[in-house]
C-alpha cells in the first residue's frame, strides 16, 4: 500500500472568489488591551489573541459567572422571575457600581438580574448570591464548581461581584468560554444582556456595555473596572448569522475600552469571512479499495466543513485529501480511513477525519484470485 495525497480544493475557489476583498493582511493588527481574545464563535476560530491565558483580575465581568448561576435555576425552575428576595444590610451598603437597593426592600429576580446585567449592580448581585446560597461565601463555592463543570480552566471566584482579592481571578479564554456557555445555554435570557436601560426605584440605570451602541450587531454582554483590573469588557455581536465574542482588559479609560473594542469587533467582521465548504454526508473523495467487491468507497464528513480565514487568504486555499491506499476490503460505514486538510496563508492547518459513507465487503474467492493475477500481470502491486 502507499500513501495517498491529492489536492481537491480547487472546484472550492470559483465559489470564494466571488466574496469581495478584505484587507491584505491581518499580521500586523495589534490591541493596547493587556490581555485580548477574539473568536468565531461558528468555528471556535481565534481572530486575535494576547495574553489570553495569564491571569488577571476580572472585576465585574466575573458577574458573567453570578448571572449563569441565576439562569441556570430559573431554566431547571426552581426560582422564578417573579420570585422575591430580601435585600441585607450587607447588599445595600457595598460599595462600587448600585441599583441602589435598601434594607428590607424585596424586588423580584428579575429586577435583581437586570440590575446585575445592565447597571453591573454589587448590591443586586450579593443579593442574588444570599438568595440563591444562604452566603455570598457559599455562593462563592458554587460558582467554583459550576468554573470546573462547564470548563474554565483557570479560573477562582471569592465573591458574587469581581471585588478586588488576591485569589479572585479568571483568564480571557475563560471568559470567553463562560460568555459562549450563556449565549448557547440560555437564548432565553440573553436578551437582558441587549437592553439599553432600566429603571428601578424612580432612577433610571443605563447599560455600560459601550459596543450596543457604537459596534452594529452588538448585543451583548459586560463591563468591568477597578484600579486594579484597568477597564474591561467582554462583548459579542451578530452579523449576517456570524457571532464573533471579544474579550478587552487592562484599558486605561472608559473611552480607550469603547474605542478599542469598537476597532477589534469592526475589524474582525471585516478581516475575516467564515466560509461553509462541505456539508457533512458529501462525498469527498473516492478511496481506491483492494479485493472489494466495488472499486472503490466514498469517503465523507461527519459533520459541515466550516472554516474561518483571512479574507486575503482566501485565494490561495487548499483542501488535501490523505489516505493510505488502495484499501483492503471489506471497509465499513462510519469507519476513520482518511483526513481531510485545509491550508491557506496565515492559518493554522485545519483536519478533519474523513469516514466511510457505506459498507463494501470483500470479494469472493474467486474474484479475489482474479484481482490478484490482473494486478501480478499489470504490475500495479508490487
Amino acid at each position: 500500500m502507499m500513501w495517498v495525497q491529492r489536492l481537491i480544493g480547487a472546484f472550492f475557489l470559483a465559489a470564494l472568489l466571488l466574496v469581495t476583498p478584505g484587507p491584505a493582511s491581518t499580521a500586523s493588527f495589534d490591541t493596547r488591551a493587556r490581555q485580548a481574545l477574539l473568536i468565531d464563535l461558528s468555528t471556535g476560530a481565534v481572530l486575535l489573541e494576547k495574553n489570553a491565558t495569564s491571569r488577571m483580575p476580572p472585576a465585574s465581568m466575573s458577574k458573567l459567572m453570578t448571572a449563569y448561576l441565576l439562569f441556570e435555576r430559573l431554566k431547571n425552575g426552581s426560582i422564578s422571575l417573579s420570585d422575591r428576595m430580601p435585600i441585607s444590610p450587607k447588599a445595600a451598603e457595598k460599595g462600587g457600581s448600585s441599583m441602589f437597593l435598601q434594607p428590607g426592600q424585596r424586588p423580584t429576580l428579575e429586577e435583581l438580574l437586570q440590575g446585575i446585567v445592565i447597571q453591573s449592580g454589587n448590591d443586586a448581585s450579593i443579593a442574588v448570591a444570599e438568595g440563591l446560597a444562604g452566603s455570598e461565601e457559599a455562593f462563592a463555592a458554587l460558582m467554583n464548581a459550576k468554573a470546573k463543570e462547564i470548563g474554565l480552566k483557570d479560573s477562582h471566584f471569592k465573591n458574587a461581584t469581581g471585588w478586588p482579592d488576591p485569589d479572585h481571578y479568571m483568564t480571557a479564554q475563560d471568559l470567553v468560554t463562560l460568555a459562549t456557555r450563556i449565549i448557547e445555554d440560555f437564548p432565553e435570557y440573553y436578551h437582558y444582556y441587549s437592553k439599553q436601560s432600566y429603571r428601578y426605584n424612580d432612577i433610571t440605570q443605563e447599560n455600560r456595555n459601550p459596543a450596543l451602541d457604537a459596534v452594529a450587531g452588538a448585543d451583548g454582554l459586560k463591563t468591568g473596572f477597578t484600579s486594579v483590573s484597568g477597564y474591561g469588557l467582554v462583548a459579542s455581536a451578530e452579523r449576517e448569522g456570524r457571532r464573533l465574542i471579544l474579550v478587552v482588559n487592562g484599558m486605561e479609560s472608559a473611552r480607550e475600552r469603547a474605542s478599542e473594542s469598537e476597532r477589534i469587533l469592526n475589524w474582525g467582521f471585516g478581516a475575516f469571512g467564515t466560509y461553509k465548504l462541505m456539508r457533512a454526508g458529501e462525498t469527498v473523495e473516492t478511496a481506491e479499495l483492494w479485493l472489494g467487491q466495488q472499486p472503490a468507497a466514498a469517503l465523507v464528513l461527519e459533520k459541515d466543513l466550516t472554516v474561518t480565514l483571512p479574507r486575503a487568504s482566501r485565494a490561495e486555499l487548499k483542501v488535501i485529501v490523505q489516505y493510505e491506499g488502495p484499501i483492503p476490503a471489506p471497509v465499513y460505514k462510519g469507519e476513520r480511513l482518511g483526513t481531510l486538510i485545509v491550508t491557506a496563508p496565515d492559518v493554522e492547518p485545519i483536519e478533519r477525519p474523513l469516514f466511510v459513507a457505506e459498507t463494501v465487503e470483500r470479494q469472493g474467492p474467486v474474484g479475489r484470485v482474479i484481482e490478484t493475477v490482473t494486478a501480478l500481470i499489470s504490475g500495479a502491486w508490487r
